[in-house]
């Protein structure tokens, strides 16, 4: 019953999904299955996150237990940092990806941070397996214009997807606007903003007055704004709360009045990481479900 939007090479990919991020690979596995059983079908992951086999092992059980095929889920996974630059090393470790996942190919692959001095040559070996048939789509995350600017005058193929921060606390207007200027849809991850809004006077009394909580209109305001939304939760009954924002609509005021909450703060941005700036190195940014 959700909205599908259509990306700029015409695959289609659900307008809401589940994230993994601080996901346990035990917990992984148990989310996915709750979500696919739930009526999810966008499961987004990464390896940073430490637990795509636990998303691997979700979705066969999933198969298993409820009759889905593996076209009847779209997956999303990202190139990890440490991976970025060589050619060769970018396909070597995208193929333990998939074996992680057990899946031949992702329907959407992202570059997780643009790596300065590598983001290019791995969008090079990202364009091949998008060729390959690895991936049905491919684009980015946390791309700001420049750096975005500087991939596609360098690769073959525009990014489908920048997934970025977006919440009632951060808009990135500008890079919105570049990337819709560009046919690059744009995705939300962490569209509750780490539940710093769910207690919000405003959004709990919008939320009154649809009968629906905090968490509810907030996704709600985002899919309201265009947004391919990803919202993490490990636990059953707020996936299908979740998932039940279809049924009710903002009104305008209503959208500029959450819309005015914002405060342009990224939670992590390039500043927070040692590789920015610097070509050779990934400073501390590690493969470990809790990092960050």
């Amino acid at each position: 019953m959700q909205p599908l939007i259509e990306l700029n090479n015409g695959v289609k990919i659900p307008q809401l999904g589940l994230g993994v991020w601080k996901s346990t690979i035990e917990d992984a596995s148990h989310a996915v299955q709750a979500a696919l059983h739930n009526g999810y079908v966008l499961i987004d992951t990464a390896k940073q996150y430490g637990n795509e086999k636990g998303v691997g092992d979700g979705i066969q059980a999933a198969m298993k237990n409820d009759g889905l095929k593996r076209s009847d889920i779209f997956l999303t996974t990202k190139i990890f940092n440490g991976d970025q630059g060589d050619y060769d090393h970018v396909r070597h470790a995208f193929e333990e990806q998939l074996k992680n996942l057990q899946t031949d190919h992702v329907d959407l692959l992202l570059e997780h941070w643009p790596v300065d001095g590598k983001y290019n040559e791995t969008w090079k070996a990202m364009e091949a397996i998008l060729k390959d048939g690895q991936a049905r789509a491919i684009g980015v995350s946390n791309f700001n214009n420049e750096r975005l600017t500087d991939l596609m005058d360098h690769g073959t193929v525009v990014p489908a997807v920048n997934q970025i921060e977006f919440n009632p606390h951060i808009h990135q207007p500008e890079i919105v606007k570049f990337d819709r200027d560009h046919g690059i849809k744009v995705e939300a991850w962490s569209p509750l903003g780490s539940g710093t809004l769910l207690k919000n006077p405003v959004v709990n009394q919008i939320a009154d007055a649809h009968h629906k909580s905090a968490a509810q209109v907030e996704l709600r305001w985002g899919l309201q704004h265009g947004m391919i939304e990803i919202a993490k939760t490990i636990h059953e009954q707020r996936m299908i709360q979740n998932m039940d924002i279809f049924d009710f609509q903002l009104t305008d005021d209503e959208m500029k009045q959450i819309d005015a909450l914002d405060q342009e703060k990224h939670s992590l941005w390039y500043h927070d990481f040692q590789w920015n700036g610097n070509p050779d190195g990934i400073g501390d940014y590690v493969a470990t479900p809790n990092h960050w």
